[in-house]
């Protein structure tokens, strides 16, 4: 019997406070929503020597970025943005740090929010800071008023997005201010709004299981079929877990 794929969560991270510790965290929706298709969640807080990260990754599977708030677009050579909600600089460093690694090994990867964002930038390509500024024509991608807030989505034919979705009218969570300007090199654009802002990206590189969404298919204002993301996500796995059972 095929045993359950092992996949990694980042965590997020707050500072001490003059009332609270330090700590990390993670939303339940990440994690159920990986037990819910048959794979074994295991959660990374943020740790500092690759020499600690390498062998976890070793024995893990695949891995799942999850969102948060915003990357310090100084880190990637741009000017810092007023609208700009930071993660934490622990956080973020462990973060990059993580996704160079995976890459590096072409492990399985989905990342979720500002963890397609950090996937995108760390293979080259680069952000919008702020989409109403950026992209003036583009429809409101965030409410303050309405963390339910939605919009209609316009998948790729033949893309993993399309597998999820099918035909029909599909409609998403939205909650950010930043989205994918240039996509890196070796991804494609699978999703978008109707407004032009990308959705989804996936890998066209053959050896790497690699995708993104800018909506939030774990979080509570998603719909059943948003969590077959994972459903894919996890299968992928599987199916790279078979082929390299038979070339050994």
């Amino acid at each position: 019997m095929q045993s359950k794929p092992l996949i990694g969560l980042n965590a997020d991270f707050r500072n001490a406070q003059k009332d609270a510790p330090a700590f990390s965290y993670v939303c339940a929706g990440y994690y159920d929503c990986i037990t819910a298709v048959g794979g074994i969640p295991i959660i990374l807080p943020p740790l500092e020597e690759e020499s600690d990260i390498e062998p976890i990754l070793d024995r893990l599977d695949g891995f799942v970025m999850i969102g948060g708030q915003d990357l310090d677009p100084r880190r990637d050579g741009f000017m810092l943005h007023p609208t700009v909600r930071h993660l934490e600089p622990r956080r973020e460093t462990f973060d990059r740090k993580l996704i160079r690694l995976i890459a590096d090994r072409r492990m399985p990867v989905l990342g979720i929010g500002v963890g397609m964002q950090l996937l995108n930038v760390s293979q080259g390509g680069n952000l919008f800071l702020h989409i109403s500024e950026d992209l003036p024509a583009a429809i409101p991608h965030k409410d303050l008023q309405d963390p339910a807030h939605r919009h209609s989505l316009d998948v790729v034919p033949g893309s993993l997005m399309e597998r999820v979705y099918g035909d029909g009218e599909i409609r998403v969570n939205s909650m950010h201010h930043m989205a994918v300007d240039e996509v890196a090199p070796g991804f494609a654009v699978t999703a978008r709004c109707p407004d032009g802002v990308v959705e989804a990206i996936e890998s066209v590189t053959e050896d790497w299981l690699a995708l993104g969404t800018q909506f939030h298919p774990e979080a509570a204002s998603a719909s059943a079929l948003d969590v077959r993301i994972f459903e894919e996500f996890v299968d992928g796995v599987r199916e790279r877990q078979s082929a390299f059972r038979l070339v050994a």
